[in-house]
């Protein structure tokens, strides 16, 4: 709860837009029980609102601080840039799982996983194939690849 006195200028509140910390340019006072401010958005568009006594519930000075910081725990930010590496991994190479995998397959394997399974997402049929054509190679390319 902020009072409508402690607003002047250039003080960051919270509440008067939702969702974002404004700066006051400048406020008026109308009476002992509202409060004019002209503020300036995130975004740097100046507007002007009324406050009142019943406004104060809504409103908090916001804290003067950085908007970024490098105070995070290191091991989380290691499991979010691997798993960003991961999910743009097909942009620099499209068959990572034959490159990475201990399996040398057959062209026709390269193709039916490539060319026909991993374009129909999602993949709704069975894979059937001649026996010792390799559908369990096949289906960990596929599995690998997604």
């Amino acid at each position: 709860m902020l009072a409508l006195e402690k607003i002047h200028k250039n003080a960051s509140v919270a509440g008067l837009e939702p969702g974002q910390v404004v700066r006051i340019v400048t406020t008026e006072p109308v009476g002992d029980h509202a409060l004019t401010v002209y503020y300036r958005t995130s975004d740097g568009s100046l507007r002007e609102r009324m406050l009142f006594r019943s406004d104060e519930a809504h409103l908090s000075l916001a804290e003067a601080g950085r908007p970024w910081a490098f105070d995070a725990p290191g091991e989380e930010f290691k499991l979010a840039a691997e798993a960003y590496r991961i999910n743009l991994a097909h942009l620099f190479d499209p068959m990572m799982a034959v490159h990475t995998s201990n399996v040398e397959p057959l062209p026709h394997q390269i193709t039916a996983v490539y060319e026909s399974m991993l374009p129909r997402q999602p993949l709704r049929y069975v894979l059937a194939d001649d026996p010792g054509a390799g559908k369990t190679i096949m289906a960990g390319l596929f599995i690998r690849e997604l």
